[in-house]
């Protein structure tokens, strides 16, 4: 979440920010939260003055008594026991204002860094850059959910029978091309300096209140009632909330992990062509990049991960584009993202298959994910992360691009995982 310091300190700056990211109502919520931190300061100002003179006056009674004052000793204690009532409201006062500025801190979302683009949505976002090998069909080619059927690599209507739609089940050829995806990423990851980190797939509140998923997506995820727990809608939910409450050491930063799970999303509301096969799934598998920065290095990192996701593709032999998102197309809690896409010659159209965001101090600041300079100052770090990959548009664009009279070509970088080279 923001910090009060930047909406006190710089609140016109914030206020162009939020409109970038069409946020509703941002004037309002700003005053409100400057005028509820100004109740909270000035109650603990008075309290504190308060409490000096219950000290002060607590160290004169014992004297008092001892020569003899014993009114001037009872009206001391009269008005301590005065001023301690007074600071029970004072504090219940603080307490209030206190709390009402934390759970509207949480539905603000973070500001926008000035070279992110103005716009709305998806169509205002700005083509980067474009790369990857052209491929070229057969006239009949098949669309990914018709190739799975027909070479019998995953089974959509028996997910469906097993637990719903957006479940897949994969099989033979079509599971070993989904694990060998996996370890091909984590060993690049791994070779990239990333540690590899297998975290729990289910969180408890703080967790999701730590990585900005709660209160903004509390309806995206899976939630378990009976015991309060989330399914991960992604792994930079577990893996970031290792340093929650953290004050991490300068020399450690930056920190790089990496980790494979499985994801789950509730996608509520999703119909349509858009969603066939696997371009939209409840469950899917992803290895997400994680880091903790120095804010002043983190833009470097930004850099450095953009540059890992693109050599994945680009291994893989996949057209793909890289997108600079606008304000109005960002997640709550980006300061700066890019979205990465692959081409699907079968469906003509790109799909998403990577964010890879800068969140600046923002969830650092609701994690209280800290480190300490060589100078002994404790400061806020920056996060960040990436998928590298998300698999189930992997897939899609993997058999629906290397399609050919004789099967499924499998790209050179993936044989020594899958073991084959086809699928026919």
């Amino acid at each position: 979440m923001l910090t009060i310091k930047q909406i006190t300190e710089n609140t016109e700056a914030v206020l162009r920010g939020l409109e970038k990211k069409h946020f509703k109502h941002a004037k309002e919520t700003i005053e409100e939260v400057i005028s509820l931190n100004d109740k909270r300061r000035s109650t603990q100002n008075q309290l504190d003055k308060n409490l000096a003179e219950v000290n002060s006056l607590s160290r004169t009674i014992g004297g008092l008594m001892k020569e003899g004052k014993k009114e001037e000793a009872e009206a001391a204690r009269t008005r301590v026991a005065e001023l301690k009532e007074v600071n029970k409201g004072l504090d219940a006062t603080m307490t209030q204002a206190a709390a009402d500025m934390q759970e509207l801190l949480y539905t603000i979302p973070n500001v926008p860094y000035e070279d992110v683009p103005e716009g709305a949505g998806a169509d205002d976002n700005v083509v980067e850059k474009t790369g990857g090998m052209q491929h070229e069909l057969p006239k009949d080619a098949l669309p990914h959910w018709e190739l799975a059927k027909k070479y019998d690599l995953i089974d959509f209507d028996l997910g469906v029978k097993v637990t719903g739609a957006g479940f897949p089940v994969y099989k033979g050829k079509g599971a070993r091309l989904q694990r060998a995806l996996i370890n091909f990423f984590l060993d690049e990851a791994r070779e990239s300096g990333y540690t590899e980190i297998m975290p729990p797939t289910v969180v408890n509140s703080a967790s999701g209140y730590g990585t900005g998923q709660l209160p903004d997506k509390e309806g995206q995820m899976y939630h378990c009632e009976a015991d309060d727990l989330y399914l991960i809608p992604t792994a930079e939910v577990p893996v970031t909330n290792i340093y929650r409450d953290v004050i991490l050491e300068e020399k450690q930063l930056p920190v790089k992990n990496c980790a494979y799970t499985q994801c789950f999303r509730r996608e509520a509301g999703s119909y349509g062509k858009d969603v066939r096969g696997l371009n939209r799934l409840h469950e899917f598998s992803k290895v997400e990049l994680v880091r903790i920065d120095k804010p002043e290095h983190s833009r470097e990192s930004h850099k450095e991960m953009l540059d890992h996701v693109e050599g994945l593709l680009q291994k893989l032999e996949l057209p793909y584009r890289i997108l600079r998102l606008c304000g109005g197309d960002m997640s709550f809690t980006a300061a700066l993202c890019f979205d990465f896409e692959v081409y699907s010659e079968a469906q003509k159209r790109w799909l998403e298959v990577s964010s890879v965001s800068n969140f600046d101090t923002y969830q650092a600041n609701r994690l209280k994910c800290r480190y300490r300079s060589a100078e002994k100052k404790t400061e806020l770090c920056h996060t960040l992360n990436g998928s590298a990959l998300a698999l189930p548009r992997i897939v899609a664009a993997l058999l629906e691009n290397n399609q050919t009279p004789e099967g499924i070509r499998i790209p050179k970088a993936l044989v020594p995982y899958c073991g084959f080279e086809m699928i026919d």
